[in-house]
């Protein structure tokens, strides 16, 4: 059985009860055990986080950037173990999705995250001199972090972007592994307490907890030590623990459900519509379509332009080979989705069933409703088909369409396909507005599976794609802002306040306005 890390140091589980990870290529179980941890397990990583965030507190911001970069660092060192084991444990290829794809991706995420932690640049004083009062966004203490199945690495809970942003606002994390990659996740823990001990981090900087009961993982993210939670995963179990949450008022920031609407225009299909086949057919079996930003739902206006393009689609889901799917719950999962739709109304125009091969598999799947249907019953047919199928909605008129969208839940993004001149002005200017306003992100002629890390970043949405609008998961400085405290002090003495918001700060230098200080992220020299 392997041991948990609690403050510090791998030790024994206090439960007996365990678990086990599956190859989900051939659906056989991996021999290493797991533990599933009682509440004392919790209780003990509780208690050392909040004695390390007090601890934390005395460091200075150079040893948590450091210790990022060093952990960056340490991950590019180890590559080959780390993606061996994740490969195992999630049947994504090693190349070039984990070695030349997601680890990059991770390590840069580290290194931005360092940055944004050694400049200040969340904080976000604000100085009125005139009045006598300052705030600054601060560290909010311990934070659990909650990762999903689909991207072991960089959104992983003790290597992905909650857990850089956590760590760069200065907060120590407890991590929960996701079931379905324990092993990838252990080895991720080992270089990340290697390298807080190198940076003389407090012990419980990092903590790892494989597994918990669904009553203890409520009861674990209610608990007083805990200031903040980090989730990613299905939208039931985030549920439950933002309702537990919920009722002592700790903030968690949730990515649950997500089907990304993409609008497809009449211009765009009579202009290049078999590329913008190839692009949404490519789009929906990336990764075999276990992105939080797959599209899952298509929007067209009727027309045998438009049949000929669903045909087109059609052609080429069922002609490409249905790749892995994380674990047997998410083949459950999707079948389960898949039968939803179906008896709701939909037609199935390829798929729908487990395919014949190995493993945990589902056959790639188009389906199809009417316009009047979709109206009939939006929030069936906006079930997530998480995995390779989608859905279109064949719309009467672009009015129609509006009406569709303006019946969508929140998501993470929405896209507009339309003709390269003016000829779709009139239909884009009429949809925008509403999906806009039901979507994190928006974009144009571009299919929504990538997620830049970029400063200008927006992995957040309305209800359900996350639980609040407000924030984002991925974008340095604004993602750690989720993780820290507003502190304001009035009328406090000059000494007495943090370094950040003094006058005689060097970087404070040459911002007072009319008495009072505009709100600015400070330098480096800080």
């Amino acid at each position: 059985m392997h041991k948990i890390l609690i403050k510090g140091k791998w030790i024994d589980s206090s439960s007996t009860e365990s678990f086990q990870a599956a190859n989900p290529a051939t659906a056989e179980k991996i021999e290493d055990q797991y533990p599933v941890s009682s509440w004392q397990d919790c209780d003990a990583a509780l208690a050392a986080a909040a004695i390390a965030f007090n601890e934390l507190r005395q460091q200075p911001v150079e040893s948590i950037a450091v210790f990022l970069e060093n952990y960056a660092a340490r991950l590019e060192a180890n590559a080959d173990a780390i993606c061996e084991l994740a490969n195992m444990e999630t049947g994504l290829p090693v190349s070039p999705r984990l070695r030349d794809v997601e680890l990059p991706r991770t390590t840069n995420q580290m290194r931005q995250a360092a940055r944004a932690a050694r400049e200040h640049s969340w904080c976000q004083p604000t100085i009125d001199t005139a009045a006598g009062i300052r705030s600054v966004h601060a560290a909010i203490g311990p934070v659990a972090v909650f990762g999903p199945n689909n991207f072991p690495f960089a959104f992983g809970s003790i290597s992905g972007g909650d857990f850089a942003a956590a760590i760069a606002a200065g907060n120590p994390v407890i991590a929960k592994a996701n079931s379905s990659h324990p092993g990838t996740t252990r080895l991720f823990a080992e270089q990340a307490q290697a390298a807080a001990e190198e940076c003389g981090l407090p012990k419980a900087t990092v903590q790892l907890i494989y597994r918990m009961s669904h009553a203890d993982g409520e009861r674990f993210v209610a608990d007083p030590r805990l200031a903040a939670v980090g989730y990613t995963g299905s939208r039931t179990a985030g549920l439950k623990l933002k309702a537990a949450a919920d009722a002592v008022g700790t903030p968690i920031y949730l990515e649950l459900s997500s089907v990304n609407p993409v609008v497809i225009l009449p211009g765009a299909i009579d202009e290049r519509g078999e590329e913008i086949a190839t692009e949404l057919s490519g789009s929906c079996l990336l990764g075999t379509g276990q992105f939080c930003t797959s599209p899952g739902l298509a929007i067209l206006m009727q027309s045998q332009a438009a049949d000929q393009f669903i045909g087109s689609v059609q052609n080429k889901m069922q002609s490409a080979a249905p790749g892995v799917l994380l674990s047997q719950s998410v083949q459950r999962s999707l079948t389960e989705s898949v039968n939803t739709l179906v008896a709701a109304g939909a037609e199935a125009l390829c798929g729908g069933q487990a395919a014949e091969e190995s493993g945990f598999r589902f056959a790639n799947t188009v389906l199809k409703v009417s316009g009047k249907q979709f109206l009939a019953a939006p929030d069936v047919f906006q079930t997530e088909a998480f995995g390779n199928a989608t859905l279109f909605v064949v719309a009467e008129d672009e009015q129609q369409a509006k009406e569709i969208v303006c019946a969508l839940e929140g998501n993470l993004t929405g896209c507009i396909y339309s003709h390269s001149g003016a000829s779709d002005d009139k239909g884009y200017q009429l949809l925008e507005p509403a999906l806009r306003q039901r979507v994190g992100r928006l974009l144009n002629d571009k299919m929504p599976t990538g997620v830049a890390v970029s400063p200008a970043m927006n992995h957040g949405g309305p209800f359900p794609a996350t639980g609040h609008p407000g924030f984002t998961a991925v974008g340095m400085p604004d993602s750690i802002i989720r993780f820290s405290m507003l502190q304001c002090y009035d009328n406090v003495r000059e000494h007495r306040l943090p370094a950040i918001l003094r006058d005689e700060n060097p970087a404070n230098a040459n911002r007072q306005v009319d008495g009072n200080w505009t709100r600015e992220a400070l330098g480096s020299a800080v």
